[in-house]
């Protein structure tokens, strides 16, 4: 007989977003199956009445990104556990009410599934490139296994954390989800992309963060000095210093960049866990050397 996995759901606010909160929540809710555990947490301000069974955490400050999910993680696990962790964004929704239920099958049919990241649209019904967890960006509706999930929209199985580790609190926005995609990976665990998964979402500019361009500079240095084999470090920065000129972002946000850059080099992120080639090779065989 196959066990139905408990779910919980992570939302992080910064207060500003009431009613698209209150609209998430209410189609969080309304989900097929067994009412998961929801938790809003909010970054450093007071959060807004919530509806009945919704729990509420206010953190002292704004964690970031990655330590607020860290928090949320540690809260469910200390209220009793759930078997899988659903992160949203507070400005997103569910369209479909099967999509919890879609996430439990998932995770009850392969023991090795550890990550799954939903598809983000807009209003139109359409995905961002970026939005797409695959080199190339190519068909949104394309479903498989991929080599790192989206942050706003994802769920992952809670024994994978206690393996692998949390979210890299220090990078505090961009690319913490690579990071733990990664470990994910390296510790045999598979990644899957579901396009029937669907969250909806504004469309936005990854851009319009006021710590984009430092921090992305940043964590990338501290990505790869943290897990990469040492012969690929420097490649890997390279690939990405070239393509971020190419882009030719904003000379002040290129600035950000180049400064964020120097101080990952000049500033270290332990601890330092090389992946090992075998995963370099099966990342590979997904479609994303981690050079790229």
């Amino acid at each position: 007989m196959t066990v139905v996995p408990t779910v919980g759901v992570v939302v992080l606010t910064m207060g500003d977003r009431h009613q698209e909160l209150r609209a998430l929540l209410e189609s969080v809710a309304s989900q097929e199956g067994d009412p998961a555990t929801i938790v809003v947490l909010g970054q450093g301000v007071k959060l807004p009445e919530l509806p009945a069974g919704v729990a509420s955490v206010e953190l002292p400050e704004n964690l970031g990104i990655p330590g607020g999910r860290n928090a949320g993680v540690r809260w469910l696990r200390e209220h009793g556990g759930v078997d899988v962790v659903v992160v949203l964004d507070d400005d997103g929704l569910l369209p479909r009410t099967d999509t919890l239920r879609l996430v439990r099958e998932a995770f009850a049919e392969n023991p090795r599934l550890g990550i799954v990241s939903f598809r983000i649209v807009d209003d139109e019904g359409l995905t961002q490139r970026r939005h797409v967890p695959r080199l190339g960006a190519s068909d949104p509706l394309r479903s498989g296994p991929v080599t790192t999930f989206l942050g706003g929209a994802h769920a992952i199985r809670t024994s994978v954390v206690e393996e692998v580790g949390e979210f890299p609190a220090a990078f505090f926005y961009a690319h913490e989800e690579a990071d733990f995609a990664w470990r994910a990976l390296d510790a045999g665990w598979q990644i899957d992309y579901r396009a029937d998964l669907v969250l909806r979402h504004p469309r936005t500019r990854a851009s319009r963060h006021a710590v984009y361009y430092r921090n992305t500079g940043r964590n990338r240095v501290w990505l790869a000095k943290r897990h990469l084999p040492a012969v690929l470090v420097p490649v890997y920065l390279a690939t990405w210093a070239a393509y971020t000129v190419a882009q030719r972002p904003p000379l002040s946000g290129l600035g950000q960049w180049w400064a964020g850059f120097f101080e990952g080099v000049r500033v270290p992120c332990p601890p330092r866990r090389p992946i090992r080639w075998r995963t370099v090779w099966r990342m590979t065989r997904l479609g994303r050397p981690p050079v790229i």
